[in-house]
């Protein structure tokens, strides 16, 4: 029990470090165990630290669980003296992509008009998960970093692993919703949480700190070589997409241009993988005006006259001809 006392202590600590460090925040709480901890924790917080704080939820569609998730957030929120702002997808996604893209959508919006830090309630054991799944898709250095990289986002909990959180949870009976997708091996970071990673580690017990010393190995290089950032000429779309100048790429050889681009691409939230980093690099040396690849997770680059530019590639209707129907 002393044990869980310090950890708890600790986890307030870290909470109250995060908090008191931004001008206002938006907490981000799913209603699962994680992030209803973190709320709980923020309501300890000294009146001027909660006055800071806005409470954001978000229901996804999937079913009766998140329904219930985002009520219980709004309740709780209110019952702790929190505004509470509440968002649905327009459309139900099937995938974690999807999912991840709509919440992260509603939070920026809803923190926008603050100026206000998104704060989550990510844990060490998600970093773990986060790398091994960064390397399992070939990521380069840069992604490797994963959660370690320089983020606006706020995160107390990224030391702090999902077992303390769940002492914490039942010292002080925080309520939440299990999600039943949490469960679902049809998504990859499921395999890996339940199957791959305890399978692993029964045989290698240092696997996970292996993990963390190449993020912090590849966070140290990210930051590295971001003062080469201030030599290329890269403006934000209001869409979201990124505008980067030609001439300022220009001179660059490909082993240089695969050290900018993933820098580049983080400025639009794009991760790419090694074989994007080294299509975006050779496409920049020898691409042609009016030309364009495509790259993972619907990610296009587009060469114009004076820029090229780095965005979600437009869902286009295609007629297939019989030639594709029979290649397809």
């Amino acid at each position: 029990m002393a044990t869980a006392f310090v950890e708890a202590g600790s986890l307030e600590s870290a909470v109250a470090a995060s908090l008191e460090a931004c001008d206002d925040c938006v907490l981000a709480v799913s209603g699962g165990l994680d992030s209803m901890v973190l709320l709980t924790a923020a309501s300890r917080l000294p009146a001027a630290v909660r006055n800071k704080v806005l409470v954001a939820t978000f229901d996804h569609g999937t079913g009766r669980a998140a329904g219930k998730a985002v009520a219980l957030v709004a309740r709780r929120a209110a019952q702790l003296g929190f505004k509470c702002v509440n968002g649905r997808a327009a459309t139900v996604g099937r995938r974690e992509e999807e999912w991840r893209r709509a919440r992260w959508q509603f939070l920026l919006q809803v923190a926008a008009p603050h100026d206000a830090a998104v704060v989550t309630a990510h844990s060490l054991d998600d970093q773990i998960e986060t790398v091994f799944i960064r390397i399992l898709r070939d990521a380069g250095p840069r992604g490797l970093a994963g959660l370690y990289a320089e983020s606006p986002v706020v995160r107390p909990f990224l030391n702090v692993s999902r077992a303390i959180l769940a002492a914490y949870a039942r010292k002080n009976r925080v309520q939440f919703v299990n999600d039943p997708s949490n469960l679902d091996r049809k998504h990859l970071r499921n395999r890996i949480r339940l199957d791959i990673l305890p399978s692993i580690v029964q045989q290698h017990p240092d696997f996970p700190t292996q993990l963390l010393a190449v993020a912090r190995q590849a966070a140290a290089w990210r930051r590295s070589v971001e003062h080469l950032l201030p030599n290329i000429d890269a403006t934000e779309e209001r869409d979201g997409a990124l505008r980067v100048s030609r001439s300022s790429l220009a001179g660059y050889d490909a082993e240089s241009l695969r050290v900018l681009w993933p820098a580049l691409a983080a400025r639009a939230q794009v991760v790419m993988d090694r074989r994007g980093t080294h299509r975006a690099a050779e496409f920049t040396i020898r691409g042609t005006t009016g030309g364009a690849i495509q790259l993972s997770g619907g990610i296009e680059i587009v060469m114009k006259r004076d820029h090229m530019l780095l965005r979600r590639a437009p869902v286009r209707e295609h007629i297939r001809s019989p030639q594709a129907a029979l290649l397809a």
